[in-house]
């Protein structure tokens, strides 16, 4: 057994990962609590506090799959997976999407194993009522890829030898949220809308990063077309920050914004990658995609997006980043999320 010491890998990381790790707990038992209060402005403020927990936690997932606040692989991972338990991720195993994600860079190619766009074109009621429901803001597409999620080990062929674990986090999570369901069913209601909140956000982040489509190559490997080629990655790699003239919003999403830079150095911890997109960019607008663009782009395409695949390469770099930033172009994505490792 490894008796490593619990070593941060970044001087700066007691500060940023600790306060990034301790404001998830906290606000996530705040938010939680407040659910609880016979308070309409209470319980509104609460759901928000509970689906931002989530969505830091989901954050944190990320830059411990990087190994990026610990210098031992198996302290970012018990960190990975007590976030995962937080942001309701831990149905499938912190390594598996750490694999995916890893995946995602080192091949330069979105790695999937449900090729959803032919689920869904073979069915075709069930895409009909995920439109309905996207249309009401209701994130139906992503509520069945984390549906895959919850039960993994029964669905993906490849995971069966998870099923003991698999079966032990849904009587545990279920279990909870039955009971919760029964006795306090406004506190679950409110907890499901938390749940919701936090996947339009991730989502909300990961629809307009890349242009490229998804390839089934998960579990059979093929050589991907673009692997170690970082000028195309740059290239069919899009940034949207938050803000850049109030920088410090994009913390509300550990500055997931700043992709290209991310790409450039994925190595890079969260709170260092606007300083690596200055250098990459000097903080040039016409290298982002501005934040009311990708406002505009999430809701008119919110319909438009189920059933709709990626259109591959432009003819030229620059096509997809200048359609978007006019707020007209690219539907963009829904179900590139990290959480999902399928």
């Amino acid at each position: 057994m490894s008796t490593s010491r619990l070593k941060i890998k970044d001087p700066q990381g007691w500060l940023y990962y600790g306060g990034a790790v301790l404001y998830a707990t906290v606000a996530y038992g705040l938010g939680f609590a407040g659910l609880f209060v016979d308070d309409l402005a209470v319980n509104a403020i609460a759901t928000l506090l509970l689906g931002h927990a989530m969505t830091i936690a989901a954050y944190m997932i990320h830059e411990c799959g990087h190994n990026l606040v610990f210098e031992h692989s198996r302290h970012n991972a018990v960190l990975g997976r007590v976030m995962s338990w937080l942001c309701g991720a831990a149905y499938g195993t912190y390594e598996d999407m750490r694999y995916k994600h890893f995946r995602h860079h080192v091949d330069n190619d979105d790695v999937v194993w449900f090729d959803y766009d032919a689920f869904f074109d073979k069915h075709p009621f069930l895409t009909t009522v995920t439109r309905a429901l996207e249309w009401l803001y209701i994130p139906a597409h992503d509520l069945i890829m984390h549906t895959v999620m919850v039960f993994t080990s029964f669905i993906i062929p490849q995971r069966r030898n998870q099923r003991r674990r698999n079966t032990t986090v849904i009587l545990v999570r279920g279990g909870l949220f039955l009971l919760l369901l029964v006795a306090f069913p406004k506190v679950a209601l409110l907890y499901m809308i938390a749940y919701l909140l936090m996947m339009h956000v991730l989502r909300f982040m990961d629809s307009v990063q890349h242009d490229y489509p998804y390839n089934t190559t998960l579990f059979e490997y093929k050589p991907p077309p673009h692997k170690g080629d970082l000028e195309w990655e740059q290239l069919h790699t899009f940034s949207n920050p938050v803000s850049l003239r109030f920088p410090k919003l994009n913390w509300l999403v550990l500055n997931f914004g700043y992709h290209n830079a991310h790409h450039a150095d994925m190595n890079v911890p969260w709170f260092r990658l606007p300083a690596l997109h200055e250098d990459l960019t000097r903080n040039d607008p016409g290298r982002v995609i501005p934040f009311w663009a990708q406002l505009r782009l999430y809701h008119r395409n919110r319909v438009q997006r189920v059933y709709n695949p990626q259109p591959g390469d432009y003819p030229k770099g620059l096509d997809y980043l200048r359609t978007a930033q006019s707020g007209v172009g690219p539907v963009g994505g829904n179900a590139a999320s990290f959480l999902t490792s399928f």
